[in-house]
């Protein structure tokens, strides 16, 4: 039989024969090698939730936040303490969290008024040096390991209150949420923060303090910026129009207070002369009643109206705008 499975005959099969007495069989056909398949390597471990862009700005805000806090710290424990970010990693909420150093004080950190959280660690440590510089002592000496009292703990709260003002001002320039602290513990588990799953920013930072270092780190879950994550995202990212991008221009700047005044009129005067006023001195101003008083943002003329009142308070009535080249 052939490898075909066809029969061969009796004068084949001696050519055969023959053939394998003198080293000449006939080559076996060789299969080609076939192509593997590509496969690509995912690691779960590492989401991608947060964009480069988002990673960035955030990054920034930390560092802001470094330098604030630092200088702060620094004249209140009346001993040079140093922060700066160090790593900025993706990943999901319980490798983040499995990262943290496990002797690390945990603050849990509520968003207001859009309710997220998120937490601060800091190693032990350093919460101990904190308290020994707050109660007079010295950064000479490396504080022992202690069980935390009720009075270690009120410094602590009150370290970590600290770091927490500088970072909710930073936090606040960014996305206009406010951060309160909501429970101040040992390293806790992942139960009432995010998901095991849930992507997660973490942000590692370093504390010199004299020839100490030790590490704080942030725990940013996606769910904590997902309400402002515009914020930390750049107009190209967004896509967005130009009506877009003038519409969060103006909520941008919206919310700055503004210095407004109803002005009659000004005249300007030698300061002896200011100096030499009495009572029932007279200053002619050279402006017409009829003319109203002019409306100004700041120090910028951008109105006429007509005085007048609204019930029991003095009031203007805006009658036209005054335009740029009149300022």
């Amino acid at each position: 039989m052939s490898a075909t499975g066809q029969t061969m005959s009796p004068d084949a099969i001696a050519a055969l024969v023959e053939a394998a007495k003198e080293g000449r069989l006939p080559e076996e056909p060789r299969n080609e090698p076939r192509r593997q398949r590509r496969m690509r390597t995912v690691d779960f471990t590492r989401p991608t939730k947060f964009t480069a862009e988002q990673e960035r700005r955030i990054k920034r805000a930390l560092d802001t936040f470094c330098r604030t806090a630092s200088g702060r710290l620094s004249a209140e424990l009346r001993m040079p303490l140093e922060l700066e970010v160090i790593n900025v990693s993706q990943l999901t909420w319980s490798n983040a969290h499995a990262q943290v150093p496990s002797s690390s004080i945990t603050a849990m950190i509520e968003t207001r008024p859009v309710l997220a959280r998120m937490l601060l660690t800091a190693e032990v440590g350093l919460v101990l040096h904190a308290i020994e510089l707050l109660l007079g002592g010295d950064a000479v000496a490396q504080p022992r390991d202690r069980r935390l009292t009720d009075i270690d703990w009120a410094l602590a709260r009150h370290f970590i209150d600290r770091l927490l003002a500088q970072l909710s001002a930073v936090w606040m320039d960014f996305t206009e949420l406010e951060l309160d602290l909501a429970t101040l513990d040992t390293h806790m588990d992942t139960a009432h923060v995010a998901p095991v799953s849930e992507p997660t920013l973490s942000l590692t930072m370093e504390a010199r303090l004299e020839q100490s270092s030790f590490t704080l780190a942030m725990l940013l879950p996606w769910a904590a910026i997902a309400p402002v994550a515009d914020r930390f995202t750049s107009r190209d990212e967004l896509g967005s129009a130009a009506g877009d991008d003038a519409e969060s221009l103006t909520r941008a700047v919206g919310r700055v207070d503004m210095m407004v005044r109803a002005e009659v009129a000004a005249v300007q005067l030698p300061i002896d002369q200011v100096l030499s006023l009495r009572p029932g001195d007279v200053l002619r101003l050279d402006a017409r009643a009829e003319e109203g008083v002019t409306v100004f943002a700041d120090s910028v003329p951008v109105h006429r109206a007509m005085p007048g009142r609204s019930g029991n308070r003095r009031a203007i009535q805006v009658i036209e705008r005054i335009q740029g080249e009149q300022a």
